[in-house]
Parts: structure tokens; C-alpha cells; sequence
């Protein structure tokens, strides 16, 4: 279903901007929240930038906004987006503070599904408003990137005091705030990772085979196939399984591990790990047989041993 068009009565620049906006990481996240911000009203003054790339998409998302340091973002901008990988945001956050770029009272802002507030700490106790505003969204770098946040939950973690802050910067970006717990965040992103980045991978080797197996167009076989598969799946959970796994065809099973060994030898464990945990549900929703699913686990069991061999 396509998300309602976000409304614009006025044209943002006729309206006075609220705050100035600064990105730092022009990966595929920032610029387009601070393009969403921008039709909210707010003023992108400054990106940082270092890849070609990355300019390239500043230029794209963000036209005639400078591409600066990322100190000189945090001197020009009252909302500060940092939007860095998860693993690289600690240091940014400590070296940003450690080079005085931190303002007391100015809104820093980090997008990563990892961490909540408490990575923000260091620029905290340098009197900055710190604020975790994870999109639960694939991004592309690509002006539909701002489209796609019209009903986007995020993930959102922020001090009491600065709760209807964050929720006011996620409505207006068109996104829905979903409250998670300091403690939840890294639970919340496996989630999300499992789900969205393990389905991208799933679905990429499923085109392969198909187009091994002599089909031209894998995509469009493909669309309703998963299209159906995830509407139900999120409709009713797992009884919506459905598959040779689920109805315990262990002959069925064992052909597949045997074509894929043939054809696709690197795609064995990823198949026998997901048929084992979708067995796993199956049995415990009552959807599996019980006098069935002996013989379904011994073709998984043998075929994981095969891998070992």
C-alpha cells in the first residue's frame, strides 16, 4: 500500500526556519532526513562529506548546502544529524567533543539502530540535547528516500525531558516514533536486520538459482510470490508458513540440499539453517506433524553433516 502524500500547504521557504540542520556523514541516511527536515520548515546550513559519492548525494538531496568539516557543521548548525556507521559513531562523538565543536544546548542527533542516548554522553556532559532517531527504512540515496519516510516508524530513545522534542522531529519528517528502551536497542536492530538485511540476501540468491534454472525474468516470478508471502506473514504470523518444511516432505527437502550442493554449494547452510528454524516453528505452531517431522529433521541433520564433510 503507497504511504498518503505528506502535505505542503506552502512553499518551506515562504515559512521562518525553526532551527538550522547539519549533517555529519553524508552516507544514504542524512541527507535525506535533513531533506524531510527542510520541507518541515527547517534550514540545512551544512554537510560533511568525504567520499565522491557522498558529495554527489549532499548535491543531489541538499543542492547549494555547503560541504564542510565536520566541526564547522556542528559551528553553523543548532541540529546536528550524525549519520555515521554504528561502529565509527563513539569516536565521532568523543572527538567532536574533544575538539570543543559541542555547543551547550544545541540537539545532537545520531541515527543509529545500535546505540541509544547513553553513546551521546560525552557530548551530554558538554551541555548538548542528545537524541537517538533510528529509521526503520532501507535507504537508497536518492531523492524517493524522502518520499518512503511518509509513515516510516522510527526507533526512537531519548531523555524524558526531550521526548516530545524527538517526537516532534519524527512527525515531521512524516515518521511514526516508536519508544525503545537504552537496553532494547541493540535487541531492536537484530530484529530489524534479520528481518530486512537477511531478506535481501534470501532474495538475491533465490533470483540466481531461478535464473540458473532457466528463468529470464526471476523478478517478476518472483513479486507476488514474496509479495504475498510478507503480507501474509504479517498478517497472521506463522500460520502462514507454508512450503515443504511446513508440511514435513522430507523427500522434497533432500532433493533441494542435493540440487543446491550440485549448483549452489555456498547457498547449502544458509537453506539447511532457515528449514531447521522454520521446522522449529512449524512444530510449535502445530503446523508440522510430529510423526512427520523425524524424518524432515534427519534429511537436515544429514545435510548439515554433509557440509561438515
Amino acid at each position: 500500500m503507497n504511504a498518503p502524500p505528506r502535505p505542503q500547504p506552502t512553499d518551506p521557504r515562504d515559512r521562518p526556519a525553526r532551527l538550522t540542520v547539519g549533517v555529519v556523514g553524508a552516507g544514504r541516511v542524512g541527507p535525506a532526513l535533513a531533506a524531510s527536515l527542510a520541507l518541515a520548515g527547517h534550514r540545512p546550513v551544512a554537510v560533511s562529506a568525504v567520499s565522491e559519492a557522498s558529495v554527489r548525494r549532499a548535491g543531489r538531496l541538499l543542492p547549494d548546502v555547503p560541504v564542510v568539516t565536520p566541526a564547522e557543521v556542528l559551528a553553523r548548525a543548532e541540529l546536528v544529524l550524525l549519520t555515521v556507521p554504528d561502529d565509527a559513531l563513539p569516536g565521532l562523538v568523543e572527538g567532536l567533543v574533544e575538539t570543543g565543536s559541542v555547543r551547550p544546548g544545541q540537539l545532537i542527533v545520531h541515527t543509529s539502530g545500535r546505540y541509544g542516548t547513553k553513546v551521546l554522553d560525552p557530548a551530554l556532559r558538554a551541555g548538548a540535547l542528545p537524541l537517538a532517531l533510528h529509521p526503520a527504512m532501507t535507504f537508497t540515496g536518492t531523492p524517493v528516500d524522502v518520499q518512503r519516510l511518509a509513515g516510516c516508524a522510527f526507533g526512537v530513545t531519548a531523555p524524558e525531558e526531550l521526548r516530545l522534542a524527538a517526537e516532534a522531529l519524527v512527525i515531521e519528517m512524516g515518521g511514526e516514533p516508536e519508544w525503545i528502551r537504552e537496553e532494547s536497542r541493540p535487541l531492536y536492530h537484530a530484529a530489524l536486520a534479520l528481518g530486512a538485511n537477511h531478506l535481501v540476501t534470501l532474495v538475491a540468491e533465490s533470483m540466481e538459482l531461478l535464473r540458473t534454472a532457466g528463468v529470464e525474468a526471476p523478478d517478476r516470478m518472483l513479486g507476488p510470490l514474496l509479495g504475498a508471502a510478507l503480507d501474509n506473514a504479517l498478517r497472521s504470523g506463522d500460520a502462514a508458513l507454508t512450503g515443504p518444511v511446513a508440511r514435513g516432505d522430507a523427500g522434497t527437502v533432500a532433493a533441494h540440499v542435493t540440487e543446491l550442493r550440485k549448483h549452489a554449494p555456498e547457498t547449502v547452510a544458509g537453506y539447511l539453517a532457515m528449514a531447521r528454524a522454520t521446522a522449529d516453528r512449524a512444530l510449535a505452531h502445530g503446523l508440522l506433524k510430529p510423526e512427520l517431522a523425524e524424518d524432515l529433521l534427519g534429511v537436515l541433520a544429514d545435510g548439515a553433516e554433509g557440509d561438515k564433510r
